[in-house]
């Protein structure tokens, strides 16, 4: 899929279903923070949100008193959601839209956060852009979560790339530490389970 038909994919997804209507909706982000203070920074981190859609954590995360986040998303529609919701609190957050493969940072990050962008890449090539951006973007920690191999294999029609925890940690063995890996069980709006790998990792810089 080019990136064009990708963009397309998804500014209609979240032009036509409301949260309870999609799989990823979490009413409370819990593993996501967890991952995020256990990196134990302070409330003016630099927070990248990468296919943050019109996911809560941003609210959460700014109730936390953090006051450096930017949320990246393919779709404007879904960024548009977000900003609706967070109302004037939206003003204290960087919004970028931009297909993750060809963001081009303005700056370093403390945290990069990705859940369930990173299973929607399913070429090498993909990959590798992916990799080659967050390397430039990150100075501190990234915590990523995907599909595990007992997840399921497509999420919103497209096809995705399961992760088991040798897998993603050799996918980012180039520039990045593993620090801890856990799977956990995600309960959709539908009541279904699907099961998600999260992986926390610090920049190496040698």
């Amino acid at each position: 899929m080019n990136n064009k038909v990708n963009k397309n994919h998804w500014e209609t997804v979240y032009e036509t279903k409301n949260p309870d209507q999609v799989s990823w909706t979490q009413e409370v982000p819990k593993t996501s923070l967890d991952f995020i203070h256990s990196f134990g920074l302070s409330k003016n981190a630099k927070i990248i949100d990468i296919g943050g859609g019109d996911s809560k954590l941003v609210d959460f995360l700014l109730d936390e008193g953090y006051e450096n986040i930017s949320v990246l998303d393919i779709s404007k529609n879904a960024l548009d959601k977000a900003k609706k919701r967070l109302g004037n609190k939206a003003d204290k957050v960087n919004w970028i839209v931009s297909d993750i493969t060809e963001f081009k940072p303005s700056s370093s990050y403390d945290v990069w956060h990705d859940r369930a962008t990173f299973h929607f890449l399913t070429t090498k090539d993909k990959i590798v852009q992916y990799l080659e951006i967050a390397k430039q973007s990150v100075s501190g920690y990234m915590a990523i979560g995907t599909f595990s191999t007992d997840g399921p294999t497509k999420c919103s029609g497209l096809e995705i790339k399961q992760y088991d925890e040798q897998a993603l940690i050799s996918e980012l063995e180039a520039g990045f530490d593993k620090m801890k890996c856990i799977t956990e069980d995600h309960t959709t709006p539908f009541n279904t389970k699907q099961n998600f790998l999260f992986c926390s990792f610090k920049r190496r810089f040698n």
